[in-house]
């Protein structure tokens, strides 16, 4: 999320973010609820990622989790290219 625009950047998409941080772990929570119905036809599990990382920018135990996914998927990507 970048803190200047208070846009969650994916890739090269904007998704404009509440500013409060209330806002924000609702939104989160809503998400991360709609993917654990994602076997509905509109809901999907897609949003269960996109509702932790927009919590991961208020709670430090979801950032924690994150990072060390991060790091471990960044460690996994380094060890397959050694390997070819």
């Amino acid at each position: 999320m970048d803190p200047q625009s208070g846009k969650l950047m994916l890739g090269g998409v904007e998704i404009p973010m509440p500013r409060s941080r209330i806002g924000r772990v609702i939104v989160g929570l809503v998400l991360i609820l709609g993917g654990l119905l994602g076997f509905l036809p509109i809901l999907g599990f897609w949003m269960l990622p996109l509702g932790f990382l927009v919590l991961s920018h208020d709670l430090p135990f979801v950032r924690r989790q994150r990072r060390r996914i991060a790091l471990w998927w960044a460690r996994r990507r380094s060890r397959k290219a050694e390997q070819r």
